[in-house]
């Protein structure tokens, strides 16, 4: 049975199979330009607390990430940093040399969180390899996988050393995938979401508007808070000063449990991006 997660504030952490803390609300940069508009996100998140920033190397925006948190005063040792190796990138050696072009994009000798980020057919499990051995030099301090559904983690799992610590999903109200929600849970495996807000239709649901006016809270911030309340790492993407400390304000309200169950039954099965087991890129 799993125990309801413990949410307490911005800096708040679910911890990793390894013990290591994973922030639970962090700072999505995908579609943050590479230029000072990433910079200044990345600033105004760690000035408001925010401990977690997503990128990944296809985002084409690690330098300016990485710049951001030399700018931000904020120690490294204290920001949780994730990174993905693309698809291009993948296989066991090609994703030691990607690893270590991140690394040197970002300006750090390490990552907190390292992502594969789609299952390349015939490649992944070779790439897995890669990640478990940059994981056993202690260059990463836990690794896990993005867009894996049941059967990618079953086949990675016959034969890793490491299972993976977090799986990186599309993960709203009309996409719940509440089965894989639990595979992850019974195997150790964090949950974290990408593209809470359904690329914004969950802006136009009438029942998100509803949900926001009987709390007094902003439809984002009741999606977000339900991805905590779930066990679920939310790192929404902003570049605006504004949105990014909105979104952080979702700490002095609790969904009840039937709220939370209104939205699990909304699941449609719709995505509003790729489909982990039909991709060409």
């Amino acid at each position: 049975m799993n125990t309801r997660p413990i949410i307490t504030d911005i800096k708040g952490s679910f911890e990793l199979r390894n013990g290591v803390k994973m922030p639970y609300l962090g700072l999505g940069t995908y579609q943050s330009d590479n230029d000072q508009e990433v910079v200044d996100a990345v600033k105004n998140a760690l000035k408001l607390g925010y401990r977690h920033i997503d990128t990944a190397a296809a985002y084409k925006n690690e330098e300016g990430v990485g710049k951001g948190i030399r700018e931000s005063g904020v120690d490294r040792s204290e920001i949780f940093l994730v990174t993905k190796v693309w698809n291009a990138d993948q296989g066991y050696e090609e994703t030691l040399k990607a690893f270590n072009a991140s690394l040197e994009r970002l300006g750090v000798d390490y990552l907190d969180l390292y992502l594969i980020h789609w299952p390349v057919a015939g490649k992944y499990k070779e790439t897995w390899r890669a990640l478990e051995y940059l994981y056993a030099q202690k260059k990463i301090r836990a690794i896990g996988v993005s867009n894996f559904l049941k059967h990618h983690l079953e086949d990675v799992m016959n034969d890793c050393t490491v299972v993976p610590m977090v799986n990186q999903m599309e993960f709203h109200p009309f996409l719940v995938q509440q089965d894989l929600i639990d595979f992850c849970a019974d195997n150790g495996i964090q949950y974290e979401s990408w593209s809470p807000f359904m690329q914004g239709k969950v802006f136009a649901l009438d029942i998100c508007a509803d949900l926001a006016k009987k709390y007094g809270k902003s439809v984002a911030q009741i999606i977000l808070r339900y991805n905590l309340q779930k066990g679920i790492v939310a790192i929404p993407k902003s570049v605006h000063a504004k949105r990014i400390a909105s979104n952080a304000d979702i700490f002095d309200f609790e969904l009840s449990n039937e709220d939370l169950q209104f939205l699990d039954n909304l699941e449609t099965g719709e995505r509003s991006g790729p489909d982990p087991d039909n991709f060409n890129f």
